[in-house]
């Protein structure tokens, strides 16, 4: 293992395979929600804890990432400890807090609530990262917590604690955000993904130590799915992130809120009613709108 970071790697830019990588990134995404609902409810047996939840998502997708390195057998570089660590706490505690969210609310209310998580990172990167954000963006972020609100529901105590969860997933993973631009161009894609999911498998599998008990044999399925198929969200986003401009791309993974809401009434037959699609709607305008300043900002 090399001490020296590589050199930036020449991905060619394809605009019409980036879409193709984005959606289905989109397609596992919203597939990950459904499975964490499904083990986090008695739809596959007892109800897991959502630490055993997030503890399966690491160890399938450690599992898959390990053999395609394996297969592969990309150069790897001295990691950048300190960053993948605080990365990997911030995206285990977001995953963990989403998949109980899920549980709790319709799939489609956790999953707009989970594109706050850009609007966080924003706001943090003003202290962190020494950035500058115009009034634009400030109205973007206004635009989408406006939306956060709607979707809290005030009064209803169960749909308003998984609306808190999911607001708690998508400020880590606000922060999360943070730690990858600081990872950004300094290793490749395949060994920021193992070095994370590893790191990740460690916390997980000391966190749900007090709470495991044995999965029956279609929620070790779901498991597996679940782990593979976040393994494959994230090859594919980081794929179609490399190949065009995050403003051109940015709009395709708003797919996931469709997939997430298809997947809820065909499976657990929940529809989504008007204050979920009048919250979704705010806070993917003012999620678009941000992801247009940042495009124009970087130009």
């Amino acid at each position: 293992m090399s001490r020296r970071p590589p050199p930036s790697s020449n991905i060619a830019q394809n605009p019409a395979l980036a879409v193709l990588f984005i959606l289905a990134a989109t397609v596992f995404i919203a597939a990950t929600t459904l499975l964490a609902k499904a083990l986090g409810t008695d739809a596959l047996g007892p109800a897991l804890h959502p630490l055993q939840v997030s503890h399966g998502r690491f160890l399938f997708a450690w599992i898959a990432i390990v053999a395609t390195v394996a297969a592969l057998r990309p150069r790897l570089t001295w990691p950048d400890w300190s960053n993948h660590i605080a990365r990997t706490v911030c995206g285990w505690g977001g995953v963990t807090l989403m998949f109980a969210a899920a549980a709790l609310i319709p799939l489609s209310d956790a999953t707009a609530i989970s594109f706050l998580n850009p609007v966080f990172g924003m706001i943090l990167a003003i202290p962190l990262l020494g950035e500058r954000v115009g009034p634009w963006r400030w109205l973007a972020a206004a635009i989408a917590f406006a939306g956060a609100l709607l979707l809290i529901r005030p009064g209803a105590e169960a749909i308003q604690l998984g609306a808190v969860l999911a607001l708690g997933a998508a400020m880590l993973m606000g922060l999360e955000l943070i730690f990858i631009k600081r990872l950004a161009g300094r290793e490749r894609p395949l060994q920021v993904l193992f070095v994370n999911n590893s790191l990740g498998l460690v916390i997980a599998s000391l966190a749900v130590i007090a709470v495991w008990h044995p999965p029956t044999p279609a929620q070790w399925a779901g498991l597996a799915g679940l782990g593979v198929a976040m393994a494959c969200a994230q090859f594919c986003f980081v794929n179609g992130m490399a190949r065009a401009d995050a403003s051109f791309v940015t709009p395709f993974t708003y797919m996931t809120l469709v997939l997430a809401a298809l997947y809820d009434l065909v499976i657990f037959d929940v529809m989504p009613d008007a204050i979920s699609i009048g919250g979704a709607a705010i806070i993917v305008t003012g999620a678009a709108l941000l992801a247009w300043r940042e495009a124009v900002h970087r130009r």
